[in-house]
């Protein structure tokens, strides 16, 4: 865990998330919003699955239309899956964002019930209670 953490601390575009990130929680939703739509546009499609991973989980939480959101929380959960697959990031990193999936699909079982559409929320939310049942770690993930 330490040595995961001293990596994400040499990890310039992290430490970029991590610091417009805090522009959000005090409260600058727009500003961070611009800024993370301009890292997003720097690191590209092609970026660091976990790059993209918490870049689009946390601009998620700053859209004020849901549809938006929801788009969001599908790249953050398509970029996950990018680095669970073996292929597409470090080992050290796999792990890692296993234990997002709860809180991503949670993310996704909200939008789709603002959006109206409780059939797909309730399919997030098995998701969710499969993968608290396959990991016990993960049973603290949240938002």
């Amino acid at each position: 865990m330490a040595e995961q953490r001293g990596q994400a601390a040499d990890d310039p575009v992290m430490t970029r998330i991590g610091q417009i990130a805090m522009l959000q929680h005090a409260g600058d939703r727009e500003e961070a919003q611009q800024r993370f739509a301009a890292l997003w546009e720097e690191i590209g499609p092609h970026a660091d699955p976990l790059h993209r991973c918490t870049l689009a989980h946390y601009m998620a939480d700053t859209q004020q239309d849901p549809a938006e959101e929801l788009r969001w929380d599908l790249l953050a959960l398509e970029a996950a899956d990018g680095l669970t697959d073996g292929s597409a990031a470090p080992a050290h990193t796999a792990p890692a964002v296993r234990g997002f999936y709860p809180a991503l699909h949670l993310n996704l079982a909200a939008d789709y019930a603002r959006l109206g559409r409780p059939d797909t929320a309730r399919d997030h939310l098995r998701a969710v209670t499969a993968l608290r049942r396959a990991t016990p770690a993960a049973a603290g993930a949240g938002r």
